[in-house]
């Protein structure tokens, strides 16, 4: 029996991973307006010869609604990233598998008015803690694209270590596109992400 493992709310000084609400709606399409140019070349997208089971894409409200049933059967961790009170992205556990298995994998975008503060690599530490802590999952997961940048820095400075290629893994702005996979395993860091990331911050 897995531990039940939303809704969860972490805060760490200006940073809160909360449960993303419905009443985000209008703050959250401001975002993503905003930031069409900044977030596209990394968005997920339906494969049109694959969309045979009439899959749209969702309505916030939807999504919202999915992403609360999947948190309440234990599947996802779908956080509002909010920054001194404020949403600013999203930070989302998501594929959780439990028995043998115990992995998830970890999404995230911010909005770009916030990025480069260090913002992300602190959230993204807070939701791995969880789940190695609250959760007591094994492996986790994130998959960034090898011309994301600005991605890439956040597992550098996080210590994840690349486990290779994975090959037109996901539909990415349009097409089939290769990914890099970047792992930890519970027990890899001593005293957690987050200490782990203010040594490294500490020592440069």
């Amino acid at each position: 029996m897995s531990p039940r493992p939303w809704p969860a709310t972490l805060t760490q000084g200006d940073i809160t991973l909360r449960p993303l609400r419905q009443s985000d709606a209008r703050r959250w399409r401001e975002i993503r307006r905003r930031n069409l140019e900044w977030l596209q070349p990394w968005e997920a997208t339906l494969p049109p010869a694959g969309n045979v089971d009439g899959e749209i894409v969702p309505t916030f409200g939807m999504m919202v609604r999915r992403l609360r049933r999947e948190g309440r059967e234990g599947r996802t961790l779908p956080w509002a990233l909010c920054v001194d009170g404020g949403l600013a992205g999203q930070v989302t556990v998501g594929g959780i598998a439990w028995g043998s298995l115990r992995s998830a994998y970890i999404g995230y975008w911010i909005d770009e008015a916030v990025a480069g503060r260090g913002i992300m690599p602190r959230a993204v530490a807070m939701a791995i803690d969880h789940c190695f802590e609250a959760l007591r999952l094994h492996r986790i997961e994130i998959n960034i694209r090898p011309e994301n940048a600005a991605s890439l820095r956040v597992v550098e400075k996080l210590g994840l270590r690349c486990e290779g290629e994975r090959p037109a893994y996901l539909h990415i702005d349009g097409d089939w596109r290769d990914h890099l996979t970047f792992v930890v395993l519970a027990g890899e860091c001593p005293g957690g992400m987050r200490a782990r990331l203010a040594a490294c911050t500490t020592d440069q």
